[in-house]
């Protein structure tokens, strides 16, 4: 167990204590890799694991080259340093883009996460490693209930009603999308004169677990409404 701790925290880096890093990489990055492709993620298990094993290895060079090519002057950061400004790059490339809503951005945070898990793992502070991977299953697995709870998801979405004329209730209207926990950013409105009708445009932001059925019901009651459409805003 001492050889095993020894490999794992020690200053000289050789072919038992690069193995031993790259071994714990791999659990450890798997373990948040796992996590996001359970939840079918654009980035998952294999991504996770070959991002943290790349900066472990990026790592273990870093602390290699100076002990035995550039000697003692050798700056072991430079190398690591690079790995946080790359990282950025491919963690841009886990986001999605639907209308004016963004996701994967816990994914890309998970993506710069391993980066920084391998390169503490590489340079040696496993048990520093070991204790922020904890703390992240526990903010990854176990908060997601609570902020569901506590800070209901919402989607930004784009609303359009139709009346007949100038039927529309602008105070009814509020009043409803209000009821439903549904927030205006904005709110336009037309007439048209020789269609005779009016249009309401507005920008919402609206509960995932909002029950549309029992909303459009309820903004039929708003006017003499011809249509109603809700869709994301692109």
């Amino acid at each position: 167990m001492e050889q095993l701790y020894a490999w794992l925290g020690g200053g000289h880096i050789d072919f038992y204590s690069g193995l031993a890093r790259l071994i714990l990489s791999l659990v450890a990055c798997g373990l948040i890799g796992l996590e996001r492709e359970m939840r079918r993620q654009t980035a998952g298990w294999r991504t996770h694991i070959i991002i943290g094993l790349g900066a472990t290895l990026l790592m273990i060079l870093s602390i290699w080259l100076p002990q035995t090519v550039a000697g003692p002057g050798g700056d072991p950061g430079r190398i690591a340093a690079q790995v946080v400004s790359g990282i950025g790059f491919l963690g841009a490339g886990a986001f999605i883009k639907v209308g004016n809503n963004m996701k994967g951005v816990t994914t890309a945070s998970t993506i710069w996460f391993v980066a920084g898990l391998g390169l503490t793992i590489g340079a040696g502070m496993w048990e520093l490693a070991l204790v922020a991977l904890g703390i992240s299953l526990i903010v990854l697995i176990f908060l997601e209930p609570l902020e569901q709870r506590w800070f209901p998801s919402e989607r930004l979405k784009h609303l359009q009603l139709w009346y007949e004329g100038s039927s529309m209730d602008r105070a009814g209207l509020y009043k409803i999308l209000t009821g439903f926990g549904i927030s205006v950013q904005t709110m336009d409105a037309s007439l048209s004169v020789n269609k005779k009708q009016s249009r309401v445009s507005a920008l919402v932001k609206v509960p995932v677990n909002a029950d549309l059925n029992a909303l459009f019901a309820e903004l039929k009651k708003s006017g003499k409404v011809t249509k109603i459409r809700l869709h994301e805003n692109y």
